[in-house]
C-alpha cells in the first residue's frame, strides 16, 4: 500500500478547503472548516482530525454533501473521508483518541462514508404544507389556477417574459432559462406570469412536482425546522420539488441563515436537471444584502424585465377586466382610464373596479365626466412608490451632482450633507433597514445611517439654508 506524506494529506485538504470556502457562508466556514487538521492520506483515504465527537456529528448532519463533493474532485469518486477524534486526557492534554466503543467494536480510527445528497432520516417526511399530525406527503402546488397565460395579455412591456416563461414551461429544466428570473416594479404582473408558468406545467406534465412559495414563507418554514431540528427533512422536501416557483426573492435579503439553505437547495435542483423560476422586485445587479455567491447563480439562466404597459397594452386590459366581469363600456371611457391610470395593472385594475362600483351605488351610467372623478380620486388615493433609487437620484440632481459622487467616500462637506439628506428620506419614505440604506449609500453600516438623520434633525432646527435644500428635496416626494 503506498503511503503519502502528512504533507500531501495538506495539500489535499487545502484543495478541498478552497472549494468549500467559495460554496459555504464565511462564517460557517470559520466555525466548522477552520479548526480541521489533515492527518495522513493513504492512497484515496483521507483522515482528519476533529475537536470532538460532536464536531464530528455536525459535520456528517450538515456538510456531508460538500464534503462529498469536494474530496471527489481532488481524490475521484472513489474518495473516503475517516476521522480522527480528539478530547481530552486526564493530563489535560489534547490527543488524538479511539471513540470509546465496546471492546469488541474498538477501531484506531472513526469512520464514516459520505454520502450524497442529503438523505431524509425519518421514513415519515415532513412536508411543511401539512398540518402536523396528518399523515400526507403528497405535495401541493399552491398555485392559483386562475394564473394563466390565457389571461396574461403580451404587450412590448412583458414580451420577453413571457415568451421565456412560454417556453420553460413547455421544456422545465431543459432550457438554457434556468433560473428564470422575472423583475419588475409592482403590480405589473412577476406572480401572474411566475404562477402562470407552474399552472401549464401542471397541465402539459401532471407527473412533475411544482411547488409555488413566497420567499418569506420559505424563509418561515426554514426557521421552523431550525427551532424543530427538522432542518434535514427541510431540505430533504425541497429537493423533491420539479419545479420550484419562488416570489420575492429579494426578501432574502440580510437574511443569511435563509439564503445559505437557498444556496444548496437551488445548486441541488439546477444540478439535477430541475426548474427554478423566481421574481424579484428589482434586476439582480441592484440587489442588496444578498450573497453574491447565490447572486450569481441568479445571473446563470436569463433575468427578463417586466415594464410598466404602454396605452396599447393598458386598453387590452381594461378590455379584458370589462370581459372578466361582463360589463360593457364606452370605448372613449376605457381610453380614458388607460390613458390617466399609468402607475401599474393592479392600480389599472382598482380604478375600473371602483369606476363600476360608484356607477352601481348612484344608480347612473358610466360617463366620461364620472370617469374622470373616480380616476381622479382614484390616482390622488394612490401613494406613489419611492425608492432608494429614486431618492439618490433626486437629491443628486438637486445638488448637481451624480450618484457615485454622492455614495463616494469624500467628506466634502456638501456631499457629506447630500448624503445625510438621502439617508433621511430613506428612512423616512422607505421600509428599509438602516442597515440596508447605509449599504445603498456608499457600504456605510447602520451606525452612520444613524448619525445622518441626528445630524439631519439638528440641522434643520440651526441651519436655514439646509432648512430650504430640505424643503425643496422633500416637496418632489409628495407632489
Amino acid at each position: 500500500m503506498h503511503e503519502y506524506t502528512s504533507r500531501s494529506a495538506e495539500t489535499v485538504w487545502n484543495h478541498c478547503l478552497d472549494f468549500i470556502q467559495d460554496n459555504i457562508a464565511e462564517q460557517a466556514f470559520k466555525t466548522w472548516f477552520t479548526p480541521i487538521k489533515p492527518i495522513e492520506l493513504t492512497e484515496n483515504k483521507l483522515y482528519i482530525q476533529v475537536p470532538s465527537k460532536f464536531f464530528y456529528e455536525w459535520l456528517e448532519e450538515h456538510y456531508v454533501s460538500i464534503l462529498k463533493v469536494a474530496l471527489n474532485k481532488v481524490l475521484g469518486p472513489e474518495a473516503k473521508l475517516l476521522y480522527k477524534i480528539q478530547m481530552e486526557n486526564t493530563t489535560g492534554n489534547k490527543q488524538p483518541y479511539t471513540e470509546q466503543l465496546p471492546s469488541a467494536q474498538r477501531s484506531p480510527v472513526k469512520t464514516q462514508e459520505l454520502d450524497v445528497p442529503v438523505q431524509n432520516k425519518n421514513p415519515e417526511l415532513k412536508n411543511p404544507f401539512v398540518i402536523p399530525g396528518i399523515r400526507n406527503v403528497k405535495i401541493e402546488s399552491q398555485l392559483n389556477s386562475n394564473y394563466s397565460f390565457d389571461n396574461f395579455l403580451e404587450g412590448d412591456s412583458n414580451r420577453l417574459a413571457r415568451s421565456a416563461g412560454m417556453a420553460v414551461a413547455q421544456k422545465p429544466g431543459g432550457t438554457s432559462f434556468n433560473p428564470l428570473l422575472i423583475f419588475g416594479g409592482v403590480g405589473l404582473g412577476k406572480t401572474h406570469l411566475a404562477q402562470a408558468i407552474g399552472v401549464e406545467v401542471k397541465d402539459l406534465y401532471p407527473e412533475k412536482t411544482v411547488l409555488y412559495i413566497s420567499a418569506e414563507v420559505f424563509t418561515q418554514q426554514y426557521v421552523d425546522s431550525v427551532r424543530k431540528n427538522t432542518r434535514n427533512d427541510f431540505i430533504y422536501f425541497y429537493q423533491l420539488i420539479d419545479v420550484l416557483i419562488v416570489d420575492d426573492i429579494q426578501f432574502l435579503s440580510g437574511k443569511s441563515g435563509t439564503q445559505d439553505i437557498f444556496f444548496h437547495i437551488f445548486n441541488y435542483l439546477h444540478q439535477n436537471g430541475k426548474q427554478v423560476i423566481l421574481t424579484s422586485d428589482k434586476a439582480p445587479v441592484d440587489m442588496q444584502d444578498i450573497e453574491q455567491r447565490l447572486l450569481s447563480r441568479f445571473k446563470w439562466g436569463l433575468s427578463a424585465e417586466i415594464s410598466h404597459p404602454d396605452l396599447e397594452t393598458r386598453v387590452k386590459i381594461v378590455k379584458g377586466i370589462l370581459f372578466r366581469d361582463g360589463v360593457e363600456m364606452p370605448e372613449e371611457i376605457i381610453e380614458y382610464v388607460a390613458r390617466n391610470v399609468k402607475s401599474n395593472i393592479r392600480e389599472l385594475e382598482g380604478a375600473i373596479i371602483s369606476l363600476i362600483a360608484q356607477s352601481s351605488f348612484i344608480k347612473r351610467d358610466v360617463t366620461l365626466d364620472l370617469a374622470r372623478q373616480v380616476v381622479e380620486k382614484f390616482v390622488k388615493s394612490v401613494k406613489k412608490e419611492i425608492s432608494m433609487d429614486y431618492i439618490q437620484k433626486v437629491v443628486s440632481d438637486y445638488f448637481q451632482m451624480d450618484t457615485e459622487t454622492l455614495c463616494s467616500k469624500t467628506r466634502k462637506r456638501n456631499i457629506v450633507q447630500a448624503r445625510q439628506l438621502a439617508m433621511f428620506f430613506a428612512k423616512k419614505y422607505t421600509k428599509a433597514s438602516l442597515a440596508s440604506i447605509g449599504s445603498q449609500l456608499g457600504d456605510r453600516d447602520h451606525a452612520t445611517v444613524l448619525h445622518a438623520c441626528k445630524t439631519v434633525d439638528n440641522l434643520l432646527s440651526t441651519d436655514k439654508e439646509f432648512k430650504k435644500y430640505y424643503e425643496d428635496i422633500n416637496k418632489k416626494f409628495t407632489m
